[in-house]
């Protein structure tokens, strides 16, 4: 299809796949195998070294794998997407591509949990520094970008804080100052975020999330929109003098992925071809219900501090509305009085599931203080500063009236 006039949706859904189905299956056919075999010794080689484009090992490419990268790369308008196990995969790949020993990200301390941990501790022990500061504040960022800086990483909402950086502005001081733009859009698909509009240059999905289709499987997705000239970067310079723009996805393709062993399953990508297909359809429901929650949990004298950015009282609601129109994600947070109040409140749920996750065809509750940071030390608790008395609530597609009776009847006791 080349009508430009036609939505993403019926695009990805008319389009055929790279390899046509011997048999004209419509639904990309699972690729369960190991290797693949070639007629010739010649063939062979000409596979390994990328030269004819044949797939060799499971472990590097795999045609279903293949599909559904091509399919993001569609939805995406990416230039290149390459998928992988799962979302924390997805950035520490993209980390291990343009980090080194000596260098520093430059980033928020109100990260999801893992990634916090990641920065905090795994790449941190290979020489990696974060250098946490506040993201709303271009200033401050400009101050901490040094030589050694590899990249400014930010979630496009942070998990759970729910913060909204002004993203072009971001990118602008990030590019002035020769470093790429990172940015983690879990919280919002392509349908409703257009990530290059903002200046984002490698953008990072788990599409554990709204992609798979209902939580049917767990998966990553790292987007390169080939903006960045990564002759800037200490790491890729060499091979960005000869690649240019490529170099990010060579270096991945041909030696991190592939050693790190993290691509995709093709099982996965089968049943996250078939989510895709439906994830616009999904968002907006959900959407639709998690904006009437906010608005309801509101009204509820027992409830503080409810915060979703689509409310027109939350603070980054402009923000939010520029960057991803009507329906900021489909995840909320509200206080309750304590700590204890949360766990009772969690235990008399009966439409709500108790589960980490997000964006499942189910609503999800969660303490996050006492699961997702809950190994953290005291002292970096308090850098990550989640409170014990907040609730994040991911809104599925159940009728919004029956999730409202549930939080009643968990809180009248």
């Amino acid at each position: 299809m080349t009508d430009k006039s036609i939505s993403p949706v019926t695009d990805l859904l008319a389009k055929p796949f790279p390899q046509k189905d011997a048999h004209g299956a419509i639904s990309m056919p699972v690729y369960i195998t190991a290797a693949f075999e070639f007629e010739t010794a010649e063939e062979m080689e000409d596979a390994f070294l990328g030269k004819n484009g044949k797939h060799t090992y499971s472990r590097i490419s795999n045609p279903t794998v293949e599909a559904f990268e091509s399919r993001v790369q569609s939805v995406s308008g990416a230039k290149h997407a390459m998928a992988v196990a799962s979302g924390m995969a997805a950035i520490s790949g993209v980390f291990t591509t343009i980090a080194y020993a000596g260098s520093n990200i430059v980033t928020s301390p109100h990260l999801f949990g893992n990634t916090f941990s990641l920065f905090c501790f795994t790449l941190k022990e290979f020489g990696v520094e974060p250098r946490f500061c506040n993201l709303l504040d271009v200033n401050e960022v400009e101050k901490q970008i040094d030589e050694n800086t590899c990249a400014v990483y930010t979630e496009i909402i942070t998990n759970p804080h729910m913060e909204i950086a002004d993203l072009a502005a971001l990118a602008n001081v990030a590019h002035q100052k020769g470093v790429p733009l990172i940015a983690d859009s879990t919280l919002v698909p392509w349908t409703a975020f257009k990530a290059p509009d903002f200046g984002v240059d490698i953008e990072i999905t788990s599409s554990t999330k709204y992609i798979s289709g209902g939580a049917t499987s767990i998966g990553g997705i790292i987007l390169d929109y080939q903006t960045f000239d990564w002759r800037q970067s200490k790491k890729l310079k060499s091979l960005a003098e000869k690649t240019r723009e490529y170099a990010f996805q060579i270096k991945f393709r041909g030696e991190i992925g592939r050693n790190i062993g993290a691509i995709m399953a093709p099982q996965t990508a089968f049943l996250q071809n078939l989510g895709l297909e439906t994830m616009d359809l999904r968002f907006k429901e959900a959407g639709k219900s998690c904006l009437e929650l906010a608005l309801f949990l509101q009204t509820l004298p027992m409830i503080t501090n409810v915060n979703y950015n689509g409310l027109p009282s939350n603070p980054f609601y402009e923000i939010g509305k520029k960057q991803f129109g009507d329906y900021p994600g489909a995840m909320l947070t509200f206080c309750l009085k304590d700590r204890a109040a949360c766990f009772a409140f969690i235990n008399r749920v009966k439409v709500i599931r108790r589960a980490t996750n997000l964006f499942d065809n189910k609503s999800l509750i969660i303490h996050p203080e006492s699961t997702i940071y809950g190994s953290l030390t005291p002292a970096y608790k308090k850098i990550a500063e989640v409170p014990d008395n907040m609730l994040r609530l991911s809104v599925g597609l159940e009728n919004a009236e029956d999730l409202k009776a549930d939080i009643l009847q968990a809180l009248i006791r």
